[in-house]
């Protein structure tokens, strides 16, 4: 068999090609890739390059450009770089089987150990391309692998994090999955400016955030999303009682819960999970019912929770049984004497109002250390010094 000869490939005459065929107002970034290239100017060309993928008309080029052009310097760019050129040369393929199969080849290229982090990047990467192909089993692989290679390392790059817990949240949503994608998904939040999303894709992950918060089976803590900036673009929206049924479940609120039922109509899995809302809201009502009394007023009648939660008294001892194995407080129950006395509740991330409620606590607390220093003054004479 001859041996097939090896043809340098002639990058002029292709970023010349590649310039005739792009918009006006593209044709400068060919003339400057070629400069640069002959140049050898490495970091300038990849930012350029990296610039040129950024504009929406360049996508017809992508591929071509990395595959003929990029290809040819690969080994002279930042391999954080080379992967995220890659990437976004990979989301031009029609087949995702395409862009799966493109970044296999990126994927070999780091792998290896001084650049782990950014192996982590395209594995992730390719599993987002795989998840929408329904690999699911291959996609918690990635995860897997994913999760360890970073516990190993003190920091990485916040792009790589945020491709790992984004791409973690929508394997978790895909699998229902309501707890570890509320994490994930707040997590993703933290490694990204949201003010970069679209408004569509800020309005969807609040959406998902609010229905993982309020069918996730241990979540019984919203104060981290009631805060956070992601949850005002549902405010103005058709999604807006989904916001208020949040505030409500926080503020175990079982009245505005009854009053905004009406809306789970509108979201099938809800209507699905009512009578689990319904026991969660109780659960609620019993925490912030606790939370609400100082440290030394928490031995609650059994009459008392009825009436804040809204069941029949033979009902209160289960529900309190519930919190304890949740872990949601601690204490014990007198049976005999129909009274639980509470020695702890779950720390909890607190909104405005509930800020403004241990603040009032504090006022509360400073006028009775005063009132018994007073008191001890008066009554020690000069034994008592200030």
């Amino acid at each position: 068999m001859a041996q097939q000869m090896e043809i340098d490939f002639n990058v002029p005459k292709f970023l010349s090609e590649e310039r005739q065929k792009a918009p006006a107002h593209l044709q400068q970034y060919f003339t400057t890739f070629e400069d640069l290239y002959e140049r050898k100017l490495w970091h300038q060309l990849t930012l350029k390059i990296i610039e040129f993928f950024k504009e929406p008309e360049s996508a017809p080029f992508q591929i071509r450009v990395f595959q003929n052009f990029v290809a040819e310097w690969e080994s002279k760019i930042n391999k954080l770089s080379l992967v995220t050129i890659a990437l976004q040369a990979a989301s031009q393929f029609n087949d995702l089987k395409d862009s799966v199969e493109f970044l296999n080849q990126i994927i070999a290229k780091v792998d290896e150990a001084g650049t782990k982090d950014v192996y982590v990047l395209a594995v992730m990467e390719s599993a987002n391309f795989k998840l929408k192909l329904g690999e699911s089993d291959e996609v918690k692989k990635a995860i897997d692998e994913s999760e360890k290679i970073l516990d190993g390392f003190d920091s990485v790059e916040t792009v790589i994090y945020a491709s790992f817990y984004r791409v973690s949240a929508e394997y978790y949503k895909a699998k229902a999955n309501y707890a570890q994608y509320y994490k994930s998904a707040l997590l993703y939040l933290a490694c990204v400016n949201i003010e970069e999303l679209t408004s569509a894709d800020r309005i969807e992950r609040a959406y998902d955030l609010s229905l993982a918060a309020l069918l996730g089976d241990m979540i019984y803590n919203f104060g981290e999303l009631l805060m956070h900036p992601i949850l005002d673009s549902l405010s103005g929206t058709e999604h807006d009682w989904l916001r208020s049924l949040l505030f409500a479940f926080n503020a175990g609120d079982i009245g505005k819960f009854e009053a905004l039922e009406p809306h789970f109509t509108k979201q099938s899995l809800l209507q699905q999970n009512r009578a689990a809302l319904s026991r969660k809201i109780c659960l609620m009502s019993l925490i912030e019912a606790v939370f609400r009394r100082s440290t030394d007023n928490r031995s609650i009648p059994f009459s008392e929770i009825a009436a804040e939660t809204r069941l029949p008294i033979e009902e209160v001892e289960h529900l309190v049984m519930k919190a304890l194995s949740l872990n949601l407080i601690r204490g014990s129950i007198d049976q005999v004497d129909q009274i639980v006395v509470v020695t702890w509740v779950q720390p909890r991330v607190l909104d405005k109002d509930q800020i403004d409620g241990m603040r009032r606590k504090l006022e509360e607390w400073d006028n009775q250390v005063k009132k018994i220093s007073s008191y001890v003054g008066e009554q020690g004479g000069e034994v008592f010094a200030q």
